[in-house]
């Protein structure tokens, strides 16, 4: 196969039905060494307006057309080419590997922070310490300082993407920048979590279909694009189990975060009789309804975001509590009471639904200040020669 550069070539495309689209055309050698035309679409005008959109939008597709040629020594790449490849081998909706709630992310960082400094630099040009400066110097749109867990979050994603240069083979193996940029991930705050006293106040200013939900995530540490995914034939009432088979975000439901957010989930008696209780209240109790089906349609559940403003912190400000209440919040709560409680590390992380222990230690599990206090005064018990 020839190793030139292929520009390929754009035309609109009208069709039968719909709006025109995008057709993306180049040539490439068969399997019998004869050269063919290939075209693939991509998009429609009303995606991309102008040929320039259209033309940024086949950027992807362009590197995969010169994929050998990619891999010659010496041949320059852009990051900006190797970001619009991996959008569109790995970040695309087809794709199955990614939650779509990993990939908006994922977008949202490489278009935010890495393409507008480092796109038109090239690939065997992106220097360890020249990272660590720039990352350092990271500010938000009023000027203050990036937190240090958002600095390490486009890190890792950097790192990501050349990794899947190597994989490609546009790069050596071993030869990833970002492995040795030295970057904290210290919180600005320590995550708030809930006594149980806490927890009972706020489920007494809930109504059902609310209370319920807070009761299912605090006792079982479901994440809430989890919690708002679940249909009735997720729940086995007989075996006290819950089944993980898919997550919402921003509307869209797709995949679980991970293989290991898919493992079934153990549903306690108590939560499991309100829970049977709200399927013999609600309109919405068919095998594939939503558990929690929005009240307007039915047809879709409701939005974490709107029930956490307007519902769960409101409910926590009448109860009297001060703090920031978070989805998550309740997750951290979940696992320091399963830590309080005595809990072997590898029951908490599998529980959790965490792929390492620590994750599950570090990042989601505090102490309760009563247990670090019984500790203290036992060791001051200890008679010291």
């Amino acid at each position: 196969m020839s190793q030139h550069y292929q520009a390929g070539h754009l035309r609109q495309t009208k069709r039968k039905s719909g709006p025109h689209v995008w057709e993306y055309l180049w040539r490439e050698t068969d399997e019998k060494g004869k050269r063919v035309h290939r075209t693939a679409i991509v998009g429609t005008v009303e995606q991309y307006p102008t040929k320039e959109l259209a033309w940024t939008a086949a950027n992807g597709l362009r590197m995969t057309v010169n994929d050998h040629r990619n891999r010659l020594p010496g041949c320059p790449i852009p990051i900006r080419d190797l970001i619009d490849h991996y959008v569109q081998t790995d970040l695309s909706s087809e794709t199955t590997w990614h939650s779509h709630a990993t990939r908006t992310v994922y977008c949202y960082f490489l278009d935010r922070w890495i393409r507008p400094s480092w796109g038109e630099v090239a690939l065997h040009s992106v220097r360890t310490l020249a990272v660590e400066h720039w990352l350092r110097g990271l500010k938000r749109t009023d000027g203050s300082s990036l937190a240090d867990t958002t600095k390490a979050k486009i890190r890792n994603i950097f790192s990501v993407l050349f990794n899947h240069a190597i994989r490609c083979e546009w790069l050596e193996q071993g030869r990833n920048p970002i492995t040795f940029v030295r970057q904290s991930a210290r919180r600005k705050k320590v995550p708030a979590v809930l006594e149980s006293e806490e927890v009972r106040a706020i489920l007494a200013q809930l109504q059902p279909c609310f209370r319920l939900m807070v009761e299912l995530v605090v006792t079982t540490g479901m994440r809430r694009s989890e919690l708002f995914a679940l249909r009735w034939s997720d729940v086995n009432f007989a075996d006290l189990v819950i089944s993980i088979q898919r997550s919402v975000y921003h509307g869209i439901i797709g995949n679980c975060k991970t293989e290991t957010s898919r493992k079934p989930i153990p549903l306690d008696e108590r939560v499991a009789a309100d829970l049977w209780l709200w399927k013999e209240t609600t309109r919405h109790c068919n095998s594939e309804d939503w558990i929690f089906a929005s009240h307007k349609s039915g047809k879709d559940p409701y939005w974490p975001g709107t029930v956490l403003a307007k519902i769960i912190q409101p409910a926590a400000v009448r109860a009297g509590i001060c703090k920031k209440i978070g989805w998550h919040t309740f997750r951290h709560t979940y696992s320091m009471l399963l830590v309080a409680n005595g809990e072997n590390v590898k029951v908490v992380q599998e529980l959790m639904r965490h792929a390492n222990a620590w994750t599950t230690l570090d990042l989601y599990t505090q102490a309760r200040l009563i247990a670090k206090r019984q500790s203290s005064e036992a060791c001051r018990r200890i008679p010291f020669l």
